[in-house]
C-alpha cells in the first residue's frame, strides 16, 4: 500500500456535489481506500484570475495502484463528471490532481510528482495539511510551506464532516 494525497477542485456547476461524487467514485475502486477528507475551502482562482472562485478539498488515500494507473482512474472520473480540458488553469467542473504519491518523485509526460508548484499553491496546501500535515516534499513539510504563504483570500467553508460516504 502507498499513501497518496489528491487535490480536488472545481468552479463550474455544483462543485460541492461534484467533489463529493468524485471522492465517492474513488472510494468505490477496489484498489483505493479513502482514509481522510479535508474541509472544503473557497479559494480565489490561481494562474488565470478572470473566473469564478473555486471550491477545493483534499483526500488522503491508501492504494495498491501505481501512480500512472491511479492517474488513469482519476482521468476517467473527471471525464464521467464532465471535465473538458479547454483552457490551462481555466474554469472546470472538476479537477483531481495527485499531489503526493508516497515518496515518489517523477517527471514524465503527463505525470509529475510531487505535483508541480505545490509549494506555491495555498489552495492545494491548506486542504493537504488537513489530511497529511507531516507530508514532506521539496525538502520541507507541507505545514512549513503553508506557514510562509499568504492565505488571506481563502475561506474554510465546512469541516471534514461535509463529506458523507454512500
Amino acid at each position: 500500500m502507498t499513501q497518496a494525497a489528491l487535490g480536488l477542485g472545481g468552479n463550474i456547476g455544483d462543485s460541492r456535489k461534484l467533489i463529493a461524487t468524485a471522492i465517492r467514485r474513488l472510494s468505490e475502486h477496489s484498489d483505493i481506500s479513502v482514509e481522510a477528507v479535508s474541509p472544503l475551502y473557497l479559494t480565489p482562482p490561481w494562474g488565470k484570475i478572470d473566473q469564478p472562485a473555486f471550491l477545493n478539498a483534499a483526500v488522503r488515500i491508501d492504494t495498491t495502484l501505481s501512480p500512472r494507473a491511479l492517474l488513469q482512474i482519476i482521468l476517467g472520473i473527471e471525464r464521467k463528471l464532465g471535465r473538458e480540458r479547454i483552457d490551462c488553469w481555466g474554469p472546470r467542473r472538476i479537477d483531481i490532481d495527485i499531489l503526493l504519491f508516497g515518496s515518489v518523485e517523477t517527471d514524465e509526460p503527463g505525470l509529475h510528482l510531487p505535483h508541480p508548484k505545490l509549494q506555491e499553491r495555498a489552495f492545494a496546501l491548506m486542504p493537504l495539511v488537513d489530511v497529511m500535515p507531516a507530508a514532506e516534499f521539496a525538502g520541507r513539510r507541507a505545514d512549513s510551506w503553508l506557514r510562509d504563504m499568504d492565505t488571506s483570500g481563502i475561506m474554510r467553508l465546512a469541516g471534514g464532516d461535509w463529506y458523507k460516504p454512500a
